[in-house]
């Protein structure tokens, strides 16, 4: 195996850039597929189970990917990057299709696909970081796809700010500005990671590690067989994240959900049925208020490692969700659309955070053999609590929080603050930092 040697600030862009388009794309599932149901017809305590998607494919596709691509080696191709292209490939044929969506149950079934592309896609990016940078460089890699992250969603709300300002009319069901904003994501998605592929080289393997690839048990069970086997020796510090984002994943996935119908009645007072004409300003005021708080998380992601540092990963992070809950906590309660951007700027430094922050309180107790798999364990932890949330969040929405999504937004608020508490009871120890 050749030896890790330090890369450059701009190496480890290039090796980033990648998750900027599988960001675009997870900045349109956000802000723009949700409002899409509405259009065609979805209740509020629909909303949830049809976002059944994304937790269900990733907790399937992101462990399995990352086993595979662990046992995966080609001179070629390398270990983790046939994994980058073919995941971006069905995001942009899936996001390309998107907008044709015409009916509910089509819409959520490319969803499906989408979601499967792009868990394909973002899995090995983690284990790709580490891979490849030395251990004091990780921290960096980290924040820098927490800056992509930003960047890419940034330009996915934006683009549902601006397109209905200069794409008028509507196509089929759906107004012709979602078409543009999709067909974007679809260029955006393929060509960063093509990208990334090309200015990225993968180190290769040492031949023992080699012949255990070679020597590796076969067959469809044997994935499962190696993610059960890394459960139950996973590090204690990973259980204790795991509660952590029980909250916060949960949480999220509220506010993703309700935050435009939330604004569309705390400012217009407006609902998709008693005013299309307003829900459509409102979910084009959400596009900015999102790509708001991405601004941010880009503006953000790399003070973060200065902070994390001097102060710890854990103290960061605990702060950054504290600002996060006390967002939301004002949100809908906000009657001045200017004013909502000031409480989504906590949720910014947050997200910032949750992209970044998290890895470094456990990147140091995985084996290096099951950076893949671990990588993908974690995604587990954030899709388990999304799952959790599209099979129950509808019953409580209906019969706890009266059908109103800025109650929604207020719940995740709650679950947040929970969440920043539960990160103090994380017990890691934490790599140092080379911001260079």
């Amino acid at each position: 195996m050749l030896k890790k040697i330090k890369l450059s600030f701009w190496q480890i862009v290039n090796m980033n850039v990648g998750f900027f388009g599988i960001q675009y794309s997870f900045g349109l599932q956000q802000s723009a597929v949700n409002p899409i149901y509405d259009f065609l017809g979805a209740s509020p305590d629909q909303i949830p189970i049809l976002n059944l998607a994304g937790p269900v494919t990733g907790l399937l596709v992101q462990p399995l990917v990352g086993v595979l691509s662990d046992k995966t080696w080609h001179p070629r191709f390398g270990r983790r990057k046939p994994y980058f292209f073919i995941g971006a490939l069905i995001c942009s044929v899936s996001l390309f299709a998107f907008p044709f969506s015409s009916s509910l149950w089509m819409a959520a079934g490319l969803l499906w696909i989408l979601d499967a592309g792009n868990n394909m896609a973002m899995e090995p990016y983690r284990a790709f970081v580490v891979d490849t940078l030395k251990p004091t460089q990780q921290p960096l890699g980290f924040q820098m796809q927490s800056f992509f992250t930003g960047l890419g969603q940034t330009l996915a709300n934006v683009s549902l700010f601006l397109f209905p300002m200069v794409i008028l009319g509507k196509t089929g069901h759906l107004p012709t500005w979602v078409f543009a904003s999709f067909f974007l994501g679809a260029v955006c998605s393929i060509g960063s990671i093509l990208w990334s592929i090309r200015t990225t080289k993968e180190i290769p393997p040492s031949e023992e590690e080699i012949e255990i690839i070679r020597t590796s048990k076969k067959g469809i069970t044997a994935p499962l067989i190696e993610i059960f086997s890394a459960i139950k020796s996973m590090p204690k510090v990973m259980w204790q994240l795991a509660l952590v984002y029980l909250f916060q994943w949960y949480a999220l996935f509220c506010y993703w959900q309700n935050s435009s119908k939330s604004i569309a009645l705390s400012i217009w007072g407006a609902t998709p049925k008693s005013n299309p004409d307003a829900y459509e300003k409102a979910v084009s005021w959400t596009g900015l208020v999102n790509g708001w708080y991405n601004v941010v998380t880009f503006l953000v992601a790399f003070l973060l490692v200065g902070y994390a540092k001097k102060f710890g990963a854990k103290k960061v992070h605990f702060v950054c969700l504290l600002l996060a809950g006390i967002g939301f906590a004002a949100f809908p309660h906000i009657t001045d659309k200017n004013l909502l951007f000031v409480a989504i700027t906590g949720f910014g430094i947050g997200w910032a955070s949750m992209m970044g922050i998290p890895y470094l309180l456990v990147v140091s107790s995985i084996p290096k053999e099951r950076y893949g798999v671990y990588m993908g364990i974690i995604n587990m932890m954030i899709v388990i609590p999304m799952l959790f949330q599209n099979l129950s969040f509808g019953y409580i929405l209906k019969n706890f929080l009266n059908n109103d999504p800025r109650n929604a937004i207020s719940f995740a608020a709650v679950l947040l603050l929970f969440g920043a508490l539960a990160t103090l009871f994380i017990k890691s120890k934490e790599t140092k930092i080379n911001l260079n």
